[in-house]
């Protein structure tokens, strides 16, 4: 059987990794500048313009049931079944209508990531995995939705202006941090985001903080893959981020940059680092 492994946009891959693992993907919509656009790579410079110049918050726009209808036909003409990876039902109402159109359709698979970002992008590659060990597509998403528990993801925000425009955090509380000069982690834990450590200090620093904050914690990290994902280029912070992974025995390092509807609501020079644990 031919299984297709698809997600959203959301899953922040750039187009060379979801060719090498054979990872189909559906846009989100973002409407900025008056018009609806397709969540793309490179889209997130042009968001972060428009905010700067009219103080407003592009508004994302999740697939409906009829978009998904025809992806997966589409799919389905390549492929005998679908198993597709949403954006955390927490989040998005993606997941929720993605299984409404599964539901009348056969061999189409509904996995709730209860992540965002690379964090789906992980159980893509696990699903992969299992569909080249020769899992059937009811044993692939199974599996993959068991192990969407074991994915690891955290971010440190430079600011929480976006945060605050998105209605995720408070006028006072936005001008504390900003005041203060602090850098909250976010923290994806049972599909939502939540608050984890506070840092302060230079941005540079404070992610070299929070990279060895992460290291101390991932006993039981597999090390065989991180992401390290942000959403503006951020080389130095990088470079010293994965060779502090790499010491800690992390195999294969992925730096990527976050798609448009990530960088929509989290804003420049936001990094994160997203792992899974063993089983």
């Amino acid at each position: 059987m031919k299984i297709a492994i698809s997600a959203e946009s959301t899953v922040d891959l750039p187009q060379e990794l979801l060719d090498k693992y054979d990872i189909k993907t559906i846009p989100f919509g973002i409407t900025f500048k008056d018009k609806l656009e397709s969540d793309r790579f490179g889209i997130a410079e042009e968001i972060f313009a428009f905010v700067e110049e009219t103080k407003v918050l592009p508004k994302t726009s999740a697939i409906n049931s009829e978009q998904y209808r025809e992806y997966f036909e589409s799919l389905k003409k390549e492929y005998d079944a679908v198993v597709h990876i949403t954006l955390s039902s927490q989040m998005s109402v993606s997941n929720n209508n993605a299984r409404i159109c599964a539901n009348d359709m056969e061999n189409v698979f509904i996995v709730d990531s209860k992540n965002l970002s690379t964090g789906i992008a992980l159980l893509c590659i696990y699903a992969r995995k299992l569909v080249d060990e020769g899992k059937t597509a009811q044993q692939v998403a199974d599996m993959t939705q068991a192990k969407a528990d074991k994915v690891r993801v955290s971010f440190v925000l430079e600011r929480l202006n976006y945060m605050y425009k998105g209605g995720r955090c408070n006028a006072v509380t936005l001008l504390g941090a900003n005041l203060l000069k602090i850098r909250p982690e976010i923290v994806v834990k049972d599909g939502r985001m939540g608050v984890g450590k506070k840092y302060r200090g230079s941005l540079n620093k404070v992610l070299e903080n929070y990279c060895d904050d992460v290291i101390a914690s991932c006993s039981d990290a597999d090390k065989n893959l991180v992401f390290i994902t942000h959403s503006s280029p951020m080389e130095d912070s990088v470079k010293a981020l994965s060779e502090k992974l790499k010491s800690a025995g992390f195999k294969t390092i992925y730096s990527t940059d976050a798609g448009g509807t990530i960088c929509s609501h989290c804003g420049p020079n936001c990094l994160g680092i997203l792992f899974m644990d063993k089983d």
